[in-house]
């Protein structure tokens, strides 16, 4: 809607221009009037005034001296000029002011509004153009973290093209020389506990107020922009970029703020980080090698030490010693998980986190590498196994979130308690498998030696097809025959021989081979220290139990 100022000092004009326009079309929703020059600028200074219609001849402020005041000072107003002279001097103003129209009087209805609505399709045009920028301006606006935050982790990997992004490194300090860039690697050691406690399982708000915090605790001089990580939800890289002074400076002040940070962070929201920051280079492209130190520094943080949020940089001390790794204690937890002794499997692990807890240092790093690797290898026995892995996935109330992922620990105390709680997931999910297929797989062993008691039957046979250890496989079946797999073959053997030997006509050798030995003499053994008699004895007294 628009505002519509006549200015004429001829009343009987002013009201044949009110009474011709078509103002309601014209989407005019106010029409006000200055009986001269002067009132016409103090309403003007009033009034936010879309078009202007002037009468070129009037007392005190002509019209021309009106017209050049509101080119200095209304560039943005739209003027209609009306005189009842043609002269050339009016015209000449009006061609200079940039008038919409020059009418003469006396005015009629149908040049007054075809004038008017010029005036008001130029109007139109611009609000649309003004609207498209503005809109153009917020998508800029909205976009530019994200363009920002595409360009500095295309430098961290390496695969930044200077040619055709050129125009973009104004966005990131890089035209301006002097300036100093600073990479830093920020995580968060109790995700889990903030995100559920404080953030209501919203990720994405918890991703805001850590970036939002270390973008806000800026300077004129020091300006940070940080960004989630996207090789992890716990991750955060951060970029300072200092304006001018030195590097010593640079260092110094960009590892202040990221204390100051730290320390925001645990104060507003409890969230708990360690950082470690990297070099000051005055090349934009170092900043890679800026975040390659930021990462080393933050992954040999010391966990033994580790006490609240941490912020690091090269002057701290490295840690690069190994130690020793799980995998020598798998095929132990392997046979314990496989047994159902739980607590023997967690004694093991244990054994070994007291090791690390008794070394000189254990790192964030080798954390993160114990972890995963015990996923790993946690995940091979699950198959071997037959456990489905979607259902470790998702097990419990928050499961592992994932298979590989790294957790919540801001202490050793805390590395060690995830690392239980893993081994009890995975226990609790191979038990169940375990509970579910023993029934079965028992009873596929008892027939296949009902079937076959004339073959080598060698445990190992059982062992390699069910993946099960020889003594958890024994002790599984003598609990649900009563006999070990060896005694319970030896006894299908001998209820086998006693029925053999109620036929006649079948030799004592015959009944031998028949039940798997070569040897009859070793045939005869057996059967006697099993029935503690001879198989010849055996068939006698059948012969004359049968008189």
């Amino acid at each position: 809607m628009y505002k519509v100022l006549i200015i004429d000092d001829e009343e009987p004009l002013r009201e044949a221009i009110t009474i011709l326009g078509d103002w309601q079309g014209l989407g005019v929703e106010q029409l006000l009037e200055a009986t001269n020059g002067n009132m016409g600028l103090e309403m003007l200074r009033q009034h936010k005034i879309d078009i202007a219609i002037v009468d070129m001849k009037m007392p005190e402020l002509g019209g021309s001296e009106l017209l050049q005041i509101v080119e200095q000072d209304y560039p943005d107003l739209l003027t209609i000029v009306i005189s009842g002279y043609n002269d050339f001097e009016y015209t000449r103003q009006a061609i200079r002011s940039k008038v919409v129209d020059y009418l003469l009087k006396p005015v009629n209805r149908i040049d007054l509004n075809a004038a008017l609505q010029k005036a008001v399709d130029i109007l139109e045009a611009k609000r649309k153009k003004e609207s498209e920028f503005i809109n153009k301006n917020i998508t800029l606006n909205m976009s530019l973290p994200k363009l920002k935050e595409k360009m500095y982790f295309s430098i961290i990997e390496r695969s930044f093209k200077n040619q055709s992004n050129e125009a973009f490194l104004p966005l990131i300090g890089a035209d301006t020389a002097g300036n100093y860039f600073v990479a830093g690697h920020l995580r968060v050691l109790n995700l889990e506990q903030v995100r559920k406690e404080r953030f209501y399982e919203d990720s994405d708000l918890l991703h805001f107020a850590v970036t939002n915090v270390i973008n806000e605790i800026s300077d004129d001089q020091l300006q940070a922009f940080s960004f989630l990580s996207p090789k992890g939800e716990r991750e955060y890289i951060a970029i300072f970029t200092m304006k001018g002074g030195y590097r010593e400076d640079a260092a110094y002040r960009t590892l202040y703020h990221m204390k100051k940070v730290a320390s925001s962070l645990k104060e507003l929201f409890g969230i708990t980080v360690a950082a470690g920051l990297g070099q000051p280079y005055g090349d934009i492209m170092d900043i890679a090698k800026s975040y390659d130190t930021a990462k080393t520094v933050l992954n040999s943080v010391d966990l033994l030490k580790l006490k609240g949020s941490i912020v690091a940089n090269l002057s701290d001390k490295i840690i690069s010693k190994d130690n020793p790794s799980l995998t020598s204690r798998m095929p132990v937890i392997r046979i314990a998980l496989e047994s159902g002794n739980m607590n023997h499997a967690k004694s093991t692990l244990n054994e070994f986190t007291k090791k690390w807890r008794d070394s000189d240092g254990f790192s964030i790093g080798e954390a993160d590498r114990t972890l995963q690797e015990f996923i790993i290898l946690l995940n091979d026995v699950a198959s071997e196994l037959n456990v489905p892995l979607e259902r470790l996935q998702n097990e419990g109330e928050k499961g592992l979130r994932g298979l590989g992922i790294l957790g919540d620990f801001a202490s050793f105390g805390q590395f060690e308690e995830l690392l239980n709680e893993i081994l009890d997931r995975y226990s609790a999910e191979i038990s169940k498998v375990l509970a579910g297929d023993r029934s079965s797989v028992l009873g596929n062993i008892k027939d296949y030696i009902d079937n076959h008691y004339f073959e080598n039957i060698k445990i190992s046979l059982f062992t390699d097809k069910y993946f099960l250890s020889r003594e958890y496989l024994m002790k599984l079946f003598k609990g649900q025959y009563g006999y070990g797999i060896h005694e319970y073959v030896q006894k299908v053997r001998m209820d086998k021989a006693k029925d053999l030997l109620g036929d006649p006509n079948l030799k004592i050798q015959d009944i031998s081979e028949m039940l798997g030995y070569k040897d009859k003499n070793y045939f005869s053994k057996a059967f006697r220290n099993y029935y503690e008699c001879s198989p010849t004895e055996y068939r006698i007294a059948l012969v004359e139990g049968e008189k």
